[in-house]
């Protein structure tokens, strides 16, 4: 074995690094909030199930619009992880606050408005989705009542992004587990106690994000009080997050809009090549989750040390998470081609589509490495500041690589393999970029703010 490629990768990762104790305190107790997360929409499938079909059904309808719009605002965490982990690192405590003081402004007022849309619009959203009947009733209760919930969940993403900027993960992991437990309970009181219906599921949501929401601004309170940082919202402090969010938007709307048109794609090629992509891309998402615990100790680290002015440390810190990423992704490689065919018994027992979603997975195993080196120099980029950047490329990937091949594949009606090549492609052309920016010194800006 002494020649097999995992072990020489493995030979060359010592692991006594000094930058290793830092990147897995960060590293692991984000992962246990990265998992946390999806437990909301998890802990209400398993209560709303037992209600019945229709409300399961809208559930699914509610819980994908309500994933994909707050998703589209993870800028409000990334944006204040970086900003705060640089100003930390500059020894200002109490810019650090300010920012999130700014930041909790933005998310509030963001917050209200989707929820007066949650509100409005909430028949159209579903509509979208051509649910009709109960399905659609009861789609439309939850997704209402959740709407509720915006600010505090935006509130809750800036909290989590200020707490990483202070090197603290920990503390966002213990607020995640709390806040699940108590959606758990609720939601076990109010349906199975006391008879309510898949409202109830959605009004117990709501009440564990305000508890987590309300937490985040208590440790925040403390620290401006502290500081004396005042309250009243910053003029040219919010042009600089709406900036911030607009690069992040960018970036994270073009990376949806692609998966988005991969499964619109899968969809036309046959309901047992969309069955068979839903398996891969779940486990595809997966992993992906689990990766990203490595980029948010990125963006907590590579902004500290930046803002401390140790440019060269960053870089090193950089390099070695990377390292750690191609470790782990190829890892999961190993572990996808090992375990799929008892993978994928769990998602269906239709022979036709557990035959081709094996195929699939090996597609999914091969790109593993690589997504791993761009989630981790995703985060590097982002705890930088190097945002318009990142937008520019994710745009640019999604539209001049990954959008022409894929339609290729609708136009000759290709086998769903062609459809991950197309996937493939998407990742090799962010890999290409990101590397390309990580290797040249144009990222690594030093001091308090980037220019």
């Amino acid at each position: 074995m002494r020649g097999h490629p995992q072990n020489a990768l493995v030979a060359h990762l010592p692991l006594r690094h000094p930058l290793d104790r830092e990147i897995l305190r960060l590293a692991v107790p984000a992962l246990g909030a990265l998992a946390a997360e999806p437990l909301y929409i998890l802990v209400d499938t398993a209560v709303v199930g037992h209600l019945g079909t229709p409300q399961l059904g809208g559930l699914a309808i509610a819980g994908a619009v309500l994933t994909t719009a707050f998703f589209l605002f993870n800028f409000l965490a990334y944006g204040t992880t970086a900003a705060v982990a640089r100003l930390l690192g500059a020894g200002d405590l109490r810019g650090a606050a300010h920012q999130a003081v700014q930041g909790l402004w933005l998310a509030v007022a963001i917050g209200i408005g989707l929820a007066l849309l949650g509100l409005a619009f909430a028949p159209a959203a579903v509509g979208l989705f051509g649910a009709g009947g109960d399905v659609r009733e009861h789609a439309i209760t939850y997704l209402r009542i959740s709407s509720l919930g915006a600010p505090a969940v935006l509130v809750v993403l800036v909290g989590v992004g200020y707490l990483r900027g202070l090197q603290d993960t920990k503390l966002t992991l213990l607020v995640a587990a709390g806040s699940n437990v108590a959606n758990l309970v609720l939601e076990l009181v109010l349906i199975y106690g006391l008879g309510f219906g898949i409202g109830a599921s959605a009004a117990a949501t709501v009440v564990a994000q305000l508890g987590a929401a309300a937490v985040f601004v208590a440790i925040l309170l403390r620290n401006v009080t502290a500081a004396k940082v005042p309250l009243r919202p910053h003029a040219r402090r919010l042009r600089a997050l709406v900036r911030v969010g607009r690069d992040l938007f960018v970036r994270t709307g073009s990376l949806l809009a692609a998966l988005g048109l991969a499964t619109a794609i899968a969809s036309r090629l046959g309901a047992t090549e969309l069955a068979a992509h839903q398996i891969a891309f779940q486990l595809w998402s997966f992993l992906a989750l689990v990766l990203d615990a490595i980029a948010i100790a990125g963006q907590a680290m590579i902004g500290r040390l930046l803002g401390a002015g140790v440019g060269d440390e960053a870089r090193r810190a950089g390099r070695r998470m990377v390292q750690w990423g191609l470790v782990a992704g190829v890892v999961f490689a190993g572990a996808v081609l090992a375990l799929r065919s008892l993978l994928v018994p769990l998602f269906t027992q239709d022979p036709a589509v557990a035959a081709l979603a094996r195929d699939v997975l090996l597609a999914v195993a091969l790109l593993q490495p690589a997504n791993a080196v761009v989630f981790v120099l995703d985060g590097v980029l982002i705890g930088a500041g190097d945002l318009r950047y990142l937008a520019k490329a994710m745009a640019l990937s999604s539209i001049v690589v990954f959008a022409p091949a894929a339609m290729l594949v609708l136009r000759r009606e290709g086998p769903l393999l062609a459809l991950w090549g197309a996937i493939g492609l998407l990742m090799a052309a962010r890999l290409v970029a990101n590397a390309a920016r990580f290797h040249g010194p144009r990222w690594q800006v030093t001091g308090a703010e980037r220019a």
